[in-house]
């Protein structure tokens, strides 16, 4: 049998892939152990797969001046040091890393101590955690063929991001169990992101008059930004959250509203649901979610409005041109080979370790 570890966390985006392959990695054979942070995000999502779960220390790799880049110098030694115990302990054949600040130790570990290891790198452009892998792993798996240029020669495979196999088995029913409507109207996902969006949920909220006459709104806006007074309008239904049920309310959704993270847009195109993306803006981020956003649009898959051009006049403009053009953008999506990434992936574990 041979031996798999698995690592990347800090974000959902650098967890999800890894849960993804968990499954399809285990029937074929392989025993899958994770390296990832004691209160990270991927501790809770990974602990669920009953895999071994090993803990490192990581520290925040940042690229302008901060004095806390000198303590953290020290937590990411620390987080080598630690690697290096769980590989000579799980002595693993392969190693795959998802990125996040928790990857690197993972990574330089796995190479000082010649175990091949395979990265996956989901934004157009690597990120610094990326950057600092990329010279030591033996294949990149990259997501935007645009990617390809930043990537050593010879190194870059164009893979796509692995897809969770329970979000394509939803139920519409349960879906609509969940939300409680009773029309028989179409749904409108608005998905923010795990953190939510304030000021997407504040452009969709001062809208919902206009939205709510035409559709059934599912509304997954963050930790925080419930509204207790919109309860009780018909056909609206609000959640901080969702996990488990996540596939159901996919299920149920007609058109989605959604951040521009890049596991988000391809498990969209996976489930052909028409979208509307309002990406980060740079304000908040490095601008990955807006290449992202740009390439997907340029590829025709997505209709988008950046963030600081957001009215409630351009998200009820979007919507309205969702709808009349639903089916091109379905047939589009259809046509795309997004399906087959998590195989592509694992052609490589299969071929490098």
């Amino acid at each position: 049998m041979k031996k798999i570890i698995l690592t990347g966390g800090g974000t959902s985006g650098h967890v999800t892939p890894n849960v993804a392959l968990i499954p399809v990695l285990k029937r074929e054979g392989f025993e899958v152990h994770y390296i990832g942070t004691k209160t990270g995000i991927e501790k809770g999502l990974i602990e669920k797969e009953g895999i071994p779960y090993y803990c490192i220390n990581a520290g925040k790799l940042r690229r302008y001046f901060d004095f806390k880049n000198l303590t953290d110098i020290f937590r990411v030694l620390d987080g080598f040091r630690q690697a290096m115990s769980v590989i000579r302990k799980v002595r693993p054949d392969i190693i795959f890393s998802k990125g996040g600040f928790v990857s690197c130790p993972v990574v330089w570990a796995g190479w000082l101590m010649r175990v091949p290891v395979v990265i996956h790198e989901s934004d157009m452009t690597p990120g610094l955690t990326n950057k600092l892998s990329i010279p030591f792993a033996k294949k990149i798996c990259y997501t935007f063929p645009e990617t390809r240029k930043n990537l050593p020669e010879g190194k870059g495979v164009l893979t796509g991001i692995p897809i969770r196999e329970e979000l394509l088995k939803g139920s519409k029913e349960v879906g609509t169990s969940i939300c409680g409507f009773s029309s028989n109207k179409p749904v409108l996902l608005i998905v923010g992101g795990s953190q939510g969006s304030e000021y997407i949920n504040s452009i969709v909220r001062k809208s919902l008059s206009a939205i709510l006459k035409e559709y059934n709104v599912c509304h997954l806006c963050g930790k925080g930004n419930l509204k207790a007074e919109l309860d009780i309008l018909e056909g609206y239904k609000q959640f901080e959250y969702i996990n488990e049920e996540l596939k159901d309310i996919f299920a149920v959704a007609d058109i989605v509203i959604s951040r521009a993270g890049a596991t988000t847009l391809f498990e969209l195109i996976a489930l052909k649901k028409p979208h509307l993306l309002i990406p980060l803006s740079k304000k908040a981020s490095r601008g990955d979610q807006i290449l992202n956003a740009l390439s997907f649009e340029n590829q025709g898959f997505s209709y988008v409005v950046m963030e600081e051009e957001l009215t409630e006049e351009k998200l009820l403009k979007g919507i309205k041109s969702l709808k009349e053009n639903s089916s091109d953008y379905i047939k589009i999506m259809k046509q795309s080979e997004i399906g087959a990434s998590t195989e592509k992936v694992m052609k490589i574990l299969r071929e490098e370790s």
